[in-house]
């Protein structure tokens, strides 16, 4: 019995060792990909629904499995929150670097895109905005920024366009909330209404935590515009809207992609009954994989899309097609391939020019009715 035994060991130990060797060679290599937005605060609310289409295509992915140079992948969303604060932004930015995720879908405001964005340049990791629309983004001369929405560059002018072509508004008064998105935006659209003939009879300013817009508004009322344009986002834009309405004002509200959410109808009441906002994109309903991607959205979190989703699951497809194209998860080679981007997915096709920028980047228009967003156009630029 003892020799039996003395003889067994050797093979037992040796099918052991294989086995683990076998088990440690087979195990999935864990990929990490950053996801950046607010989390808290008053546009907590888009900053999730940014995080969960990013979160949706990373569990796609996972489920049809995924195999880069030979070796099975599975990969993790990084979800960090910046509260939509600068500082914020540059701390979370470094602790993804600090995390070693290969590359990061966000962050949501351009005045947070852009502090973080020379963090992950100087890591040499690809970031792609899904929503942030200020040009200077990508004008800094970094070679890791990319973003899949048109800039304010073409959204501001299509939103002037439209209100001095179509609806045939004479006169505006501009407000904005001193962020690098809303003035941005706003400071677009009034060098393209004033191009237009448009009377622009005053810009002011507030902030991003206004509450209270009434000493703006009754001034602006005694100047009586055709309308107000509003450059900021939902959590403020509402709001005034509501005031403005409360107020006695009559004038049409314009506003960008920021107050274009779903959740407007909440925050603005019966007001947004009269607005006419953009977006820095296809419309849901026009996109190639609009109506599946909602379906499977709703059936998965519960809730409508408020705006961006689409684009940080397409952000994240669009990583992996780079990791496919490089054959490697290795953050350098990602970077290398995304130049020839040429992606085909929900929101339709994305290739990008020198900058990072989309080579044709559409505008979509709406109003509201009943508290649902109705398509107006849709601008190609």
């Amino acid at each position: 019995m003892n020799i039996k035994l003395h003889k067994l060991l050797p093979i037992s130990a040796a099918v052991v060792l294989f086995a683990t060797f076998a088990t440690a060679s087979s195990a999935d290599e864990v990929v990490k990909i950053g996801h950046v937005a607010p989390l808290t605060g008053g546009i907590a609310h888009l900053g999730k629904d940014n995080e969960n289409g990013a979160r949706l295509a990373v569990e796609e992915i996972n489920a049809k499995g995924l195999t880069i140079g030979g070796q099975k992948i599975t990969l993790v969303l990084d979800a960090q929150d910046d509260a939509a604060d600068p500082r914020t932004a540059t701390q979370v930015a470094q602790k993804l670097v600090d995390d070693k995720v290969v590359a990061v879908v966000g962050h949501l405001n351009s005045g947070t895109s852009i502090p973080a964005s020379k963090i992950y340049s100087d890591a040499g990791i690809v970031q792609i905005s899904p929503s942030a629309t200020n040009p200077a983004y990508t004008q800094q001369g970094f070679k890791t920024t990319y973003r899949v929405v048109a800039t304010d560059a073409q959204q501001g002018p299509a939103l002037a366009n439209y209100a001095a072509k179509t609806m045939k508004l004479k006169s505006v008064a501009i407000v904005d909330d001193s962020t690098a998105y809303g003035q941005g935006l706003a400071n677009e659209f009034e060098k393209t209404a004033k191009s237009l003939g448009m009377n622009v009879l005053s810009h002011d300013a507030t902030n991003d935590k206004a509450v209270d817009f009434r000493a703006i508004l009754t001034k602006i009322k005694g100047e009586n515009p055709d309308a107000i344009m509003y450059g900021g986002m939902d959590a403020t834009g509402g709001p005034f809207a509501k005031q403005a309405k409360q107020l006695g004002l009559r004038a049409k509200v314009l506003a960008g992609d920021g107050v274009c959410t779903d959740k407007l109808a909440d925050l603005a009441g019966d007001a947004t009954d009269n607005i006419v906002c953009s977006e820095a994109g296809m419309a849901l309903e026009k996109m190639p994989g609009g109506k599946a991607f909602e379906a499977k959205f709703e059936k998965r979190f519960g809730q409508p899309i408020q705006i961006y989703a689409p684009f940080t699951y397409d952000a994240v497809y669009i990583i992996v097609d780079a990791m496919k194209r490089a054959n490697s998860t290795d953050p350098a080679k990602i970077l290398a391939a995304m130049p020839a981007t040429d992606y085909k997915g929900v929101i339709g096709e994305t290739t990008f020019d020198s900058k990072g920028d989309l080579k044709h980047g559409v505008i979509s228009l709406y109003n509201y009715k009943a508290g649902k967003k109705s398509l107006l156009d849709v601008v190609k630029m």
